[in-house]
């Protein structure tokens, strides 16, 4: 469905929210059903980043790749970036030979009773020791790199990349044939989601049947079930054509 088709309304979300709610665009103006299902998207892809398997979500209403490179400076190791991203999936940085290598996450806590420039040294001046970085930390919108790279060990312009899982591209107003990065049977469930909260204040009988109607993904859930359900499926179980191999467990005895 699209967002806002006012010549074919019959695959129109905004349309199919109005109607869902007996409303219109004059007692439930159009810029709070957008706001509705912008807030009721972001929801779903809050909880479809937690259920994806090696097939990842996207919203595919971009362009590019979710992935961006930076520019990496001799003896740097803190890096800055911008916080328009959900999860950094990897990261990796560009040898000498212009081959891409992957950095292993590590957190300043597993370094034990040492810090990491302890565990990584410094020199006679107090800076980070440089060569080729081998993992990161996070912290906030904040990478450190360790150790410290220079151009005799990695390539510096457009030495780092980062894959990561972006927000949506939200829709606006002014959108009209714009789709939901979602199954398109999927679609209407954001109208169900928008329609909730104006009924609440308008139309109470019909609150709960919309919440069984969009379910829940949390087995705890009174509502679960539903079209949560199904749409959590969908993407735990979309790498049908991933071989799945099972190996033996190795264990040691002592």
């Amino acid at each position: 469905m699209e967002i806002y088709n006012t010549t074919d309304t019959y695959k129109s979300i905004v349309h199919e929210t109005w109607s869902l709610c007996d409303a219109s665009i004059t007692t439930y103006p159009l810029a709070d059903v957008i706001r509705r299902i912008n807030a009721a998207y972001e929801e779903l892809v809050g909880l479809i980043i937690n259920a994806d398997g090696t097939l990842e979500f996207d919203d595919t209403n971009f362009t590019d790749l979710p992935r961006g490179t930076g520019t990496l400076v001799e003896g740097q190791q803190t890096y800055s970036f911008a916080l328009d991203y959900l999860q950094i999936t990897a990261i990796e940085i560009k040898n000498s030979e212009g081959k891409w290598y992957k950095l292993k996450p590590k957190d300043k806590e597993e370094y034990g009773e040492m810090s990491p420039d302890q565990f990584w040294g410094v020199d006679g001046s107090g800076n980070p020791n440089k060569g080729a970085p081998e993992v990161f930390d996070q912290l906030g919108d904040t990478l450190f790199l360790y150790p410290a790279p220079t151009s005799t060990a990695v390539t510096l312009t457009a030495g780092i990349r980062i894959w990561f899982k972006r927000k949506i591209d939200i829709f606006t107003t002014a959108d009209t044939t714009q789709e939901p990065a979602l199954p398109s049977t999927h679609h209407v469930m954001l109208a169900y989601m928008a329609a909730i909260p104006y009924c609440m204040g308008n139309k109470k009988d019909r609150v709960s049947w919309l919440e069984k109607k969009v379910g829940s993904s949390d087995r705890t859930s009174p509502v679960y079930g539903g079209m949560a359900k199904s749409l959590m499926a969908h993407y735990a179980h979309r790498e049908k054509t991933k071989k799945k191999i099972m190996r033996p467990r190795k264990e040691m005895w002592v």
